[in-house]
């Protein structure tokens, strides 16, 4: 294939991951009825079956040999395993709370806290510009935190364990794919504990069928419908420039927005428009600062 059509390929599965994490709140919302731990549990226990049976079928047992015959990379692994667990478990219960539009400030700051991570553990340095965008989203927290008489906690969680977890992946040098299903096994034995034990009478539906047909395909689908995105952007960012890559992941935050305010109607008043167009103003100053940076390299 040319060098064109890869980065069109590559164009095409970034976008797509992206959208399909903008859009989640619509198919979480569709599974309220059964609660956020179960839901996580769910979607940890098909994850981890999807992701496995897929890279036994390309190469057997070997990408886990390869894995655990590095403890370091494992141990790291092992903590990334924990971080996009809470990640994933803060996201489904803010999202089944009505806090979609917190979720979406959560991703709209974690590119701003990923450079700033980079700053303080990995050395690098920020240029003026990037700075201010800092400074600039810091202020809209500020007004969000002052307007609302609480720190919005949902988004700076979301955002610092989103962020540190790209950290750890930054510093494991393994396959992307690999990487994702050895954190599902770290997580598989207790995700699927607490569902033996909540379908031994506490509170589960799985297993007898309260629930119905609609709801229990749509929580085995929930593995696939996680790995589908992890995939497709393990596979694009390979294929693309990264400043593409940091350009395009505003989609999911943008979705995810527009899927609180507009379709689940969560309350968006003026106060809380004020600190959004603080953070969406330092956002374009880091894109705009990365796209001059790329051209002045180039």
């Amino acid at each position: 294939m040319s060098a064109l059509g890869q980065t069109r390929n590559g164009l095409l599965a970034t976008s797509l991951a992206f959208v399909i994490w903008g859009l989640f709140p619509l198919y979480w919302h569709l599974l309220k009825a059964v609660p956020s731990d179960q839901i996580i549990a769910h979607r940890i226990v098909w994850s981890a079956v999807l992701l496995g049976l897929l890279l036994c079928a390309r190469q057997g047992l070997g990408w886990l040999r390869q894995i655990v015959a590095q403890p370091r990379t494992l141990a790291l692994l092992g903590i990334a395993s924990v971080l996009i667990g809470f990640n994933w478990s803060l996201y489904i219960w803010a999202v089944n709370a009505g806090h979609v539009v917190e979720t979406s400030l959560g991703y709209f700051i974690n590119p701003l806290l990923s450079v700033l991570l980079g700053v303080m553990v990995l050395g690098e340095r920020l240029r003026r510009l990037q700075w201010l965008a800092v400074g600039v989203a810091a202020v809209g927290v500020g007004w969000l935190t002052w307007q609302g008489g609480r720190v919005p906690w949902i988004a700076i969680g979301l955002s610092v364990s989103f962020g540190i977890y790209g950290l750890l992946r930054k510093l494991v040098r393994v396959e992307p794919v690999a990487g994702i299903g050895t954190e599902s096994l770290f997580l598989l034995l207790p995700a699927l504990a607490w569902l033996l034990w909540a379908e031994s009478g506490h509170g589960g539906g799985f297993v007898q069928g309260s629930w119905g047909p609609g709801v229990m395909a749509l929580l085995v689908l929930a593995g696939a419908v996680s790995a589908v995105p992890l995939i497709a952007f393990a596979y694009g960012v390979q294929r693309i420039p990264l400043t593409t890559v940091g350009l395009l992941q505003y989609i999911g935050p943008t979705l995810q927005f527009l899927c609180g305010v507009l379709v689940l109607r969560e309350p968006f008043g003026a106060a809380k428009l004020v600190g959004f167009v603080f953070i969406w103003s330092a956002l374009a100053i880091f894109a705009l600062d990365g796209l001059r940076h790329s051209r002045q390299r180039h």
